[in-house]
């Protein structure tokens, strides 16, 4: 316990929590719109996207990659949701996340600046260490994004309902849904920038489909889904970054397995449940 408490009082740690808190937040509540919508994937694909941004950033000495990352990550989540190309469903996807992560991989080989490539590329796939490294800036600017993107949420979710079950009949009554693609590919962007400090581009996927399926194994309504989804997944986030300061385990594979723990006790007591 002394030793929790002392790792509390660093500002770093702090700085880590609250990253944590917010990027739980954020994912879980697009999570469950993603899960219903069958875009999980997503994730996974424009988290590659983020990568070989992040890459091209790295390379040309760039002190914030935000600033790269989240323009071309909007750019493939418009083009990966309006389904106007001619490459359909998870091809497309596929598509675009193998060939951005071979080119960033490759940039930073060609044109890396620093010997440590090996653990550059570590913390930026599985977010090693990355949310311990925080300075104040990234703090307020996550936590700046972190909460426009839950207003935008809570202002919208009357809408994210409806596109989510029955997007023609929305459409029918003259809503624009392409502007609600739009949008929600800056939000998902969004997580998905905040998320790679985290758990790394290849374990982002997990921060959105776990608490969501999580959930809906508990509650079968919207509401009560969006609201397991995120203390769910504030609560295994923040459980995993403990563990991983406690026991020096990686931070972003630690809190997954706290995901993956937390959805097996669901699921074998749903199903011990429904054996009664």
């Amino acid at each position: 316990m002394n030793t929790l408490l002392l790792y509390l009082s660093y500002p770093f740690v702090q700085y880590a929590f609250i990253v944590t808190i917010c990027v739980s937040l954020c994912a879980s509540l697009l999570g469950v719109t993603l899960v219903l919508k069958r875009y999980s994937y997503i994730g996974d694909s424009l988290s590659h996207v983020a990568f070989g941004a992040m890459s091209v950033a790295a390379v040309t000495g760039l002190s914030n990659d935000i600033w790269i990352t989240l323009p071309c990550t909007i750019l493939a989540s418009i083009v990966l949701l309006s389904g106007r190309t001619k490459i359909k469903g998870d091809a497309n996807m596929a598509l675009i996340s193998v060939s951005s992560l071979g080119m960033g991989y490759l940039i930073m080989n060609i044109f890396a600046k620093r010997a440590n490539l090996s653990g550059d590329v570590c913390a930026s796939l599985f977010g090693a260490t990355s949310i311990l490294t925080l300075n104040i800036e990234k703090v307020v600017l996550s936590l700046s994004l972190s909460v426009i993107l839950i207003l935008l949420f809570v202002y919208l979710h009357h809408r994210i309902f409806a596109l989510t079950f029955d997007e023609g009949f929305t459409k029918a009554t003259g809503f624009n849904t392409n502007l609600y693609n739009i949008l929600m590919a800056i939000l998902i962007s969004l997580v998905i920038v905040l998320a790679m400090n985290l758990v790394g581009s290849l374990l982002i996927s997990a921060l959105i489909i776990f608490p969501a399926l999580s959930a809906m194994r508990l509650y079968h309504s919207f509401k009560a889904v969006t609201i397991c989804s995120t203390i769910l997944s504030v609560l295994c986030s923040v459980s995993g970054l403990l563990l991983s300061i406690l026991l020096g385990s990686p931070v972003g594979s630690t809190i997954v397995l706290m995901d993956m723990i937390a959805f097996i006790i669901i699921w074998l007591w749903k199903k011990m449940e429904g054996s009664k």
